[in-house]
């Protein structure tokens, strides 16, 4: 692994530290964005594709930066990938996780300031002269490693977690508190699980309901209907900002299926939480190899009872749909409200 991993470093960090020059216009910033970027890729090598690991580093590099940013810098991104990395529209809005008219925007907004020929020359002379350092290859495999064992121990305590709702429920229903009736006192934040899937691959999400993803969009069949459609357009729904969908349908013995997309997100989610009823549930989340720039999500929560739903708002028993990236910061949310947490005949969705 670690020769296989050595070449693609050696080969790509000049590249990849002039594309960071170029994105932060700091030098010293662009080496320990480049460094960064490939202890990230160092950490998931086993995971990456072959045919898409240059893909793959860029999104890292650029939403590194971005994140690094908090606020502002999308539009140079956007730039420096057509003008320098040559990059299409619709591989730029799949990398930064947004929709091709936002980034044909940001590219009409930047024409208004400079002609593409002199977008390019500008950036030529930012990396005049500019010589890249050796490439930091010990301290990246080190703290690649590093990462690597950390993200591990995540994930088996995230197995472990997975196994613990038999022994919880032999305690009591998961629409219930204790014998006083309290609420549940943890909302404890634990990463959900994440799978890749080839497109056309079903996944069992509830008994009797599968969900498989498509190029063009989110399926799920039911016992009422063997085949529903969430169509994805450029990478979103159709919209130019952060969103997330949602439908949900009562299945047999009380339980509530709820299925979604999310898109438009600037960085990788980690977990999805449904705040519904005084209780919090994780998702799972599905996503076809590549980044495609939308996942789907699904989980059984409880439904709520439809009197209880009907005066009920976000705060004081509704439903809140959010979304967090692995630091625990909130990507985008949904108040859905009584909209979505009342109940739902047999066959009928919701949006």
């Amino acid at each position: 692994m670690h020769s296989d991993f050595d070449g693609y470093a050696r080969d790509r960090w000049p590249r990849l530290v002039a594309t960071a020059r170029l994105l932060t216009e700091d030098t010293y910033g662009a080496e320990e964005l480049a460094r960064r970027t490939l202890v990230r890729v160092c950490a998931r090598w086993r995971r990456i594709p072959r045919d898409d690991v240059d893909f793959h580093v860029r999104r890292c590099l650029v939403r590194g930066h971005l994140r690094a940013r908090r606020a502002g810098g999308r539009r140079r991104a956007v730039l420096v990938l057509r003008y320098w990395s040559g990059l299409g529209e619709p591989e730029i809005a799949q990398m930064l996780g947004c929709s091709v008219g936002a980034v044909r925007a940001l590219l009409r907004r930047g024409a208004k300031e400079a002609r593409p020929e002199d977008r390019r020359a500008e950036f030529a002379a930012l990396l005049a002269g500019f010589t890249p350092p050796a490439v930091p290859l010990d301290g990246i495999r080190r703290d690649g490693a590093s990462r690597r064992r950390r993200r591990a121990g995540l994930a088996a305590a995230g197995c472990a977690l997975l196994l613990a709702p038999p022994a919880v429920l032999a305690h009591g229903p998961l629409t219930g508190g204790d014998a006083t009736g309290a609420a549940e006192a943890s909302d404890r934040q634990v990463p959900g699980p994440v799978r890749v899937v080839a497109p056309g691959e079903r996944v069992a999400a509830a008994p009797g309901v599968d969900v498989w993803l498509t190029a063009d969009g989110h399926h799920w069949s039911s016992p009422q209907a063997p085949n529903r459609f969430h169509a994805v357009s450029d990478g979103t729904p159709g919209h130019g900002r952060p969103g997330i969908s949602v439908q949900g349908e009562r299945l047999d013995g009380g339980a509530y299926f709820q299925t979604g997309v999310y898109y438009g997100l600037d960085r990788d989610p980690a977990r999805i939480e449904i705040r519904t009823g005084g209780r919090t549930v994780t998702a799972d989340v599905l996503t076809l190899a590549g980044s495609p720039g939308w996942c789907a999500w699904y989980a059984r929560t409880p439904t709520p009872p439809a009197d209880a739903a009907a005066d009920s708002g976000p705060s004081d028993g509704g439903q809140t749909v959010t979304v967090y990236d692995a630091a625990g910061e909130v990507l985008v949310r949904s108040e859905l409200g009584p909209a979505v947490v009342r109940a739902v005949p047999a066959g009928a969705w919701r949006s």
